[in-house]
């Protein structure tokens, strides 16, 4: 089996985590693609994030209908904070003979040297990177041919806060979700 391994806050999801997720899916020619929203993100301590249950279910919402696509837990359901090393050791003793591929995009690649546990990471999983325009590609990564697409989760959140539309950066299920759920409203 090859698992993708695609991690985050999604708060909300982007239409790019998916289109990121589904390319990489192609590319590497993978079984499925894990999306684990993070529990406890120690890397935006200092941001206030969404409750972890409206994140997971923006997730799955965001994810139905994609059979290759399959939300993980794994991160929410352990107290303490989520660093991605625990996670892939989890993952190995869930799925002891897949290939996991952990997928992101170029600028967590450029953040990962801050990260917990490094070579742990690549000791477990192959990085597959979302190539950028211009971007060279690194070293012990798989290079990813993914479009451009410049929609980010800050965006969102402030599209919402503003009373602007966000049809077409998130999916329709996500974006009927936020709005009932009264997400983002305050700055």
């Amino acid at each position: 089996m090859r698992l993708g391994i695609l991690g985050g806050t999604f708060d909300p999801i982007p239409l790019g985590h998916l289109i990121l997720g589904e390319v990489a899916r192609e590319e590497l020619a993978l079984d499925q693609v894990l999306f684990v929203p993070t529990g406890v993100q120690w890397r935006k301590a200092a941001r206030e994030i969404a409750p972890v249950e409206h994140r997971v279910a923006m997730a799955r919402l965001a994810i139905a209908g994609n059979p290759a696509f399959v939300l993980s837990t794994v991160e929410v359901d352990r107290p303490g904070p989520s660093y991605t090393a625990d996670t892939l050791e989890q993952l190995r003793e869930t799925y002891p003979d897949a290939g996991m591929f952990f997928i992101v995009g170029r600028d967590a690649l450029e953040d990962m040297p801050n990260w917990v546990r490094l070579e742990r990471i690549r000791e477990l999983a192959t990085i597959a990177v979302a190539a950028r325009c211009g971007a060279a590609p690194s070293e012990g990564a798989e290079w990813l041919s993914m479009p451009a697409i410049g929609i980010s989760a800050t965006d969102i959140r402030e599209r919402v806060a503003a009373g602007r539309s966000i049809r077409y950066l998130v999916p329709p299920a996500v974006e009927t979700y936020i709005r009932e759920h009264s997400l983002y409203k305050n700055p």
